[in-house]
């Protein structure tokens, strides 16, 4: 968390939760989208951050992509270079759709590493 905090130190307004990605119910979540505006950027760290499963990052992102516009999602390629907006979006949404299925594949690994240690 202390390495998060040192790369997000100049923004407006910080929300942090304590709790796991895997819960949508974070209270701090729910507060950061309740805050936002049009004309605000949503900035996290890592797209896990915000969820980890397939449909609660897509159902948190619309939340986002609905009220502001960029999120910015630091592990991500930047993709900024690409002049065609179009192509920019489809490269996004590709990259993005990558990063949600490798989150919920962790989330998953994680559950099946302590199912196994609490068989043991």
């Amino acid at each position: 968390l202390d390495r998060q905090l040192a790369v997000l130190k100049d923004v407006d307004k910080l929300f942090t939760d304590k709790l796991s990605g895997a819960n949508i119910n974070r209270p701090e979540l729910q507060k950061m989208l309740a805050y936002i505006r049009e004309g605000d950027i949503v900035l996290v760290m890592e797209l896990d951050r915000l969820g980890r499963n397939n449909q609660d990052l897509t159902k948190i992102m619309n939340s986002i992509q609905n009220k502001v516009h960029p999120l910015d999602v630091l592990n991500l390629p930047s993709m900024t270079g690409i002049a065609d907006p179009n192509l920019r979006q489809l490269m996004t949404n590709l990259i993005i759709e990558l990063y949600k299925y490798q989150a919920e594949s962790e989330r998953k690994r994680i559950i099946e590493r302590q199912q196994q240690g609490i068989s043991l």
